[in-house]
């Protein structure tokens, strides 16, 4: 048969199967993998490559120096390409709990939608890719192309240990290309490819003057007050237009390409409607900076939390002796966290040698992967395939993941393919995803293996 001819079988399989699989995904769910607290993270890998060995990939669990990674491979299929899927069987945990209306994981149907803790985020994503590996092998007792399958245990905290372990095993999970499928699709519920993500690097910053809190009558005017210090230091670091003014901090970023202008150009995008919807009355200066551009292209600052001095009831006139900040910095392709964290420390030294720098042992780099990639047209056509429509190109997606292990360390493309509801409420209480998004992604898999399957390995 043509390949085309091929898929066909495993869409009927598929849509045949959609109850048995929801089932399936809904057992899944109600082993909890809270990474932060290491909570069944075992059990929960362990019961993946039982899984996995079942629908016949060689599967293994492999030590990392915090939670294993699940490692699957299928590579019967000489002269084509080889794809890695990753995605990871770590959840958020689920508190506040008395915000959810059923039980984090008690997976509970409302309206056409399954609620549990890691639906969306980011087991019902990867549990469709493997649903869609099944059901080739199920159809035609192979795959069309060569599979790895990476499914990371500490992506909630960070991937602390990802970097390490893709370099440690560089040779083992050598392919031609990555694909994740996590996040949520457009804001406007258009399916999208993402040819990248920001990096981010947080810190914190302190300031202690005094040995205790004094009277401000008493001692105000003499006394130095820490807020005051981090406040004039902050405003050193971003002026009123919205520009980043730490030395060095934009050295290296490319301007983007015509063809990522383009793909921006074509995002939907209803301005006061977004507005709308978080009761703004503006968006952050600088003004005229396109909303896309910003999301895609520029780096941020921003203050996550600012605490010092008295925050309760009434008035207490005291003039704190110490107080700090939390920022984050997301960072876009060729800023290097390290790099940055340099600059901002010379800063901190420069503007406000008494104000003590701390960097957060988290970071993560930027990957970018160009639209003209030859793996691009492939991608739009599976997506074509299986959802009847063109996806959206997002250059950059304008959160955090690792892609930069497989951009930066395996030197190869990587693609971000989000299968969930832009309102999944991941992180959040009463994290969902669709029953048409789960079944759509399965659907979307199994056309991207099909497509990269009528290739030849590069």
């Amino acid at each position: 048969m043509a390949s085309s001819d091929k898929l066909t079988p495993v869409f009927e399989h598929i849509d045949t199967n959609r109850s048995a699989f929801l089932d399936r995904l809904i057992a899944y769910l109600r082993h909890p993998s809270i990474s932060a607290e290491n909570i069944g993270i075992t059990e929960v890998g362990e019961l993946l490559v039982k899984m996995l060995t079942e629908i016949g990939l060689e599967t293994s669990l492999m030590p990392t120096e915090g939670h294993p990674m699940v490692v699957a491979r299928w590579e019967k299929a000489p002269g084509k390409p080889t794809v890695l899927l990753y995605g990871h069987y770590d959840v958020q945990p689920p508190d506040p709990l008395d915000k959810w209306l059923s039980p984090p994981f008690e997976p509970t149907i409302r309206d056409g939608r399954l609620y549990a803790r890691g639906v969306g985020d980011n087991k019902g994503q990867h549990f469709a890719q493997i649903l869609a590996l099944e059901s080739h092998l199920k159809v035609h007792g192979a795959l069309p192309c060569n599979v790895i399958l990476l499914l990371e245990g500490e992506e909630e905290v960070g991937s602390p240990n990802i970097a390490g372990f893709v370099r440690a095993n560089k040779d083992a999970l050598k392919a031609d290309l990555a694909v994740t499928a996590d996040g949520p699709r457009h804001a406007s519920g258009a399916a999208a490819i993402k040819f990248g993500s920001r990096g981010v690097v947080s810190f914190e910053l302190r300031c202690r003057h005094a040995s205790r809190d004094v009277h401000s009558g008493n001692f105000g005017g003499v006394v130095p007050n820490p807020i005051w210090t981090l406040v004039h230091l902050l405003g050193t670091m971003k002026n009123e237009a919205g520009e980043i003014t730490i030395a060095g901090f934009e050295d290296g970023i490319e301007p983007p390409s015509p063809e990522e202008l383009a793909a921006i150009e074509r995002l939907p995008l209803d301005i006061e409607a977004f507005k709308g919807s978080l009761k703004l009355a503006r968006l952050d200066a600088p003004a005229e900076r396109p909303f896309y551009d910003r999301l895609c292209f520029r780096p941020t600052l921003t203050i996550n939390g600012f605490h010092g001095g008295y925050g309760g009831p009434g008035t207490k006139t005291v003039l704190p002796n110490e107080a700090f900040v939390k920022c984050d910095i997301r960072l876009v392709h060729n800023q290097d966290p390290q790099d940055i964290l340099r600059k901002v420390a010379e800063h901190v030294a420069k503007h406000a040698p008494e104000v003590e720098f701390i960097a957060a042992d988290m970071g993560m780099q930027p990957s970018k992967t160009p639209i003209a990639s030859p793996f691009t047209a492939p991608l739009v056509r599976a997506f074509v395939a299986a959802q009847g429509v063109e996806p959206l190109l997002i250059p950059a997606g304008f959160g955090s993941l690792p892609g930069y292990v497989f951009t930066k360390i395996l030197g190869i493309p990587a693609f971000v393919t989000p299968y969930a509801n832009p309102d999944e409420a991941n992180h959040a209480p009463n994290e969902n995803l669709t029953l048409d998004c789960f079944h759509s992604g399965i659907r979307t898999g199994a056309a991207l293996l099909d497509e990269l399957g009528q290739l030849q390995a590069p």
